[in-house]
């Protein structure tokens, strides 16, 4: 049995892995999705949130289990994981895997900002239509762009309740940049998503060369699989873990 910890993106929260979660339990695995500071059930002021504070609390998450976990980040969960590894491994925590499903993957000193605004970003649905006011800044996505730019191989009733879901965005998250040590000794793994408009697939297929990843798995769908393929996705997990 391995146990998984499912880190959302961003605008997200732990609901978005429901299926993906029974389909692991289904199959004999142990699997906990949790909501970041702000998102979903998490009552943190959203004017206080950070990446450390996003970090901190993947970390607490992965103290909570007596075996290494598989640590699985979704899109800006990608940074996330890669700043809250680090943080464990330099802790002496243990780590069974990294998995980025459709996600960024910093290198030192880079932000999620960074990496998309590079080439391969270009035509990037999020940056183009996310709507940001306030100071601190706190985005969110207006519903029809929404439906686009992170559901758009996923059926209307399916689309509609993530739509409904969705929280708005603490945008410090995506300016600060990581400060890990890079390359450390653990084995990772990419869901490259084929139909992506979210993270290019051009991108995705750039941060998966210029870290060193035990397999590229691509999957054709846009940037929700754990909605639109949960079952596949699921499998793909346990396949990586074995």
């Amino acid at each position: 049995m391995t146990h998984f910890v499912l880190v959302h993106g961003a605008f997200h929260n732990a609901q978005c892995w429901d299926k993906v979660v029974d389909a692991l339990h289904a199959a004999g695995h142990s699997a906990s999705a949790i909501d970041l500071p702000s998102h979903g059930k998490d009552t943190t002021p959203i004017e206080t949130v950070t990446l450390e504070a996003y970090a901190n609390r993947v970390v607490d998450e992965l103290g909570k289990s007596s075996e290494p976990a598989v640590l699985v980040g979704h899109s800006m969960g990608g940074v996330v994981i890669t700043q809250a590894a680090d943080l464990f491994l330099a802790g002496g925590g243990a780590l069974k895997q990294l998995v980025y499903v459709a996600a960024f993957v910093p290198r030192d000193g880079q932000s999620l900002m960074e990496l998309a605004g590079s080439p391969e970003g270009a035509g990037d649905m999020v940056q183009a239509n996310v709507v940001v006011d306030g100071e601190p800044p706190i985005g969110t996505m207006p519903a029809d762009k929404a439906r686009e730019a992170f559901y758009a191989d996923c059926d209307d009733e399916t689309s509609a309740e993530a739509i409904a879901a969705l929280d708005p965005q603490p945008i410090l998250a995506f300016v600060a940049p990581v400060s890990i040590e890079n390359d450390r000794d653990i084995d990772r793994r990419y869901v490259l998503t084929t139909e992506d408009k979210a993270i290019p697939p051009a991108l995705q297929k750039k941060m998966s060369q210029d870290t060193a990843f035990a397999e590229v798995v691509e999957m054709d769908t846009s940037h929700s699989p754990f909605l639109s393929q949960p079952d596949k996705l699921a499998a793909q997990l346990i396949a990586f873990a074995s």
